[in-house]
């Protein structure tokens, strides 16, 4: 007699399991996210550039300044940017009244791009006297992340009145 409630209780479990199966689970949703982030734009050039020496009576000194590169990191469709350029006097001396070649001697010439990546157009500026902010380089047409690298020549003319000396001023690039 044992034997049959042993087959009984058998049987009414494997009903219950196959009861178990069909009844609809409870569901629990999960909300992912993530981020894409951007760096933005940024801008970098040579923290000094040495254009060397010329002998005294010459007009001009020239040289290219080492690369500058603008990196966009903001990942836009149809995006674009412009740097551009300035300078300071350039002084030489360390009296009370250095001696100063005023930036309206100082030309800039981009020249083409050295490297590029990304999608979209990338255009040298004009160049010329960069006594006011002047156009550098622009990027148009943008799709996504882009860099644009160039190495500008820098042209300082000097005037028949200047000094010896060794003459220091800053060149200024920015992008936005």
């Amino acid at each position: 007699m044992r034997k049959p409630l042993l087959a009984i209780a058998t049987v009414v479990a494997g009903l219950g399991l196959a009861a178990a199966t069909a009844l609809p689970a409870l569901a629990v949703d999960t909300i992912v996210t993530f981020s894409i982030t951007t760096a933005g734009l940024t801008i970098s050039a040579p923290s000094t550039a040495n254009l060397g020496s010329v002998a005294a009576g010459a007009t001009s000194i020239s040289g290219q300044i080492g690369p500058v590169t603008v990196t966009d990191d903001r990942a836009i469709l149809n995006g674009s940017w412009n740097a551009s350029v300035t300078s300071t006097d350039f002084t030489t001396g360390g009296g009370t009244a250095p001696e100063t070649i005023g930036n309206i001697n100082v030309s800039y010439s981009p020249g083409s791009a050295t490297a590029t990546t990304g999608q979209g157009t990338f255009t040298p500026g004009p160049g010329g006297i960069i006594n006011v902010p002047r156009v550098a380089f622009t990027g148009t047409d943008l799709v996504g992340n882009n860099t644009a690298t160039w190495n500008p020549t820098l042209t300082v003319t000097i005037p028949t009145t200047a000094i010896g000396g060794t003459y220091s001023g800053t060149v200024t690039h920015s992008v936005g």
